[in-house]
């Protein structure tokens, strides 16, 4: 399993290894055991698994506040998609700032955002399925979001040819400026 730093603090690409022959390949995609002896102990609660039918479809920038605030970690099932960490912790030296990635099958990257940043992801290509494990329930009271395509953050999203699929919840989500981040670098306010 190879783990790449992102130039966000804590924001990790992770490549599990594939072992393959004639049928396919085997991939262990998460242990607890192997992360922890790499200095990540994440206790994961919950699984998620989407589907967007459509290339060029935007779920994010998502987060939810203390007490029910998630790490994640994504991979890509099927298809390909372009994964997004945006950092908000107050008092840290890159806040504001993103990083991306693609996932997709035939890469079999995955990317491990903290608690403190907000996450959302592009679908490249039709039918793409995304699934993550998060350290903590989905809790709706909790959840917030910023634009996908504020000018304050600046996300160099690859081009959809048909232009991006929100929901209608992501298409009304606040404006970066407007946010009042419950994080900071020392953790929750």
């Amino acid at each position: 399993m190879e783990l790449s730093a992102t130039p966000l603090a804590g924001v990790m690409v992770i490549t599990p290894a594939r072992h393959g022959d004639a049928r396919g390949f085997f991939s262990e995609s998460w242990s607890a055991a192997r992360m922890a002896r790499a200095g990540l102990d994440l206790n994961f609660v919950q699984d998620n698994h989407s589907l967007s039918h459509q290339a060029g479809t935007v779920r994010g920038l998502h987060f939810q506040r203390p007490p029910a605030a998630q790490a994640k970690l994504v991979r890509c099932g099927r298809g390909a998609l372009f994964d997004v960490a945006v950092d908000i912790r107050k008092g840290s030296p890159t806040y504001g700032r993103w990083t991306g990635t693609e996932l997709s099958f035939d890469n079999g990257r995955q990317m491990l955002i903290p608690e403190g940043f907000l996450h959302g992801f592009m679908t490249l290509r039709p039918n793409t399925e995304i699934i993550y494990k998060c350290t903590e329930h989905y809790a709706p009271e909790h959840e917030g979001a910023v634009r996908f395509d504020d000018p304050d953050i600046g996300i160099d999203w690859p081009q959809a040819a048909a232009g991006p699929v929100l929901s209608d919840k992501d298409l009304s989500a606040t404006a970066f400026a407007a946010l009042d981040s419950p994080f900071s670098i020392g953790g929750a306010q």
